[in-house]
């Protein structure tokens, strides 16, 4: 059984780390561990590189706060070119897996809140009444009529980012 600590208590992040897991290496195949940890970006990245580098930076503060696990996992949300979409960052003793997710493009009255400073989950809390929206199915269920969710997207992503752990090429 892996360990795999994931640098988030956002249950829609935990969803979707688990079924990849479970997806690649079997049903119950790990115990998750949520921490709590650092992005070192601001609780709304923007950009390519910012959003990375937050994922990057929660992998890392995971590795020191819990060494001993077999894999540490970030999912870090951003803003980038009027869309959401998220980077994903899998490590390894002695490697990484990095994906980035399938990107939402998001209304101009959203856009525009969020640029004053705001956070997504907040506005779209407001927007749609859902409290916490961004820890359920997120601006992405809402403005897909739930046929996608944060979960689902980030489920993908991690998928993506688990391939260099599971086949032998990455390291040939």
């Amino acid at each position: 059984m892996y360990y795999v600590v994931c640098s988030t208590t956002n249950p829609a992040k935990i969803q979707a780390i688990r079924q990849a897991f479970d997806d690649i290496y079997g049903e119950g195949c790990c115990h998750i561990e949520p921490v709590d940890v650092d992005s070192g970006v601001p609780e709304q990245p923007f950009g390519n590189h910012e959003t990375r580098t937050g994922a990057r930076c929660r992998v890392m503060n995971a590795r020191q706060v819990r060494p001993e696990a077999d894999f540490w996992v970030a999912v870090e949300a951003g803003i980038d070119d009027d869309s959401t979409f998220s980077w994903v960052v899998i490590e390894n003793q002695s490697q990484r897996g990095e994906a980035r997710s399938a990107t939402l493009p998001l209304p101009a009255v959203i856009l525009e809140k969020v640029r004053a400073g705001e956070a997504l989950g907040p506005v779209m809390s407001a927007y749609t009444g859902i409290d916490e929206i961004g820890r359920k199915e997120g601006a992405i269920g809402v403005f897909t009529a739930g046929k996608l969710t944060r979960s689902s997207v980030y489920h993908q992503a991690i998928i993506l980012a688990l391939s260099p752990f599971h086949n032998e090429v990455y390291t040939a």
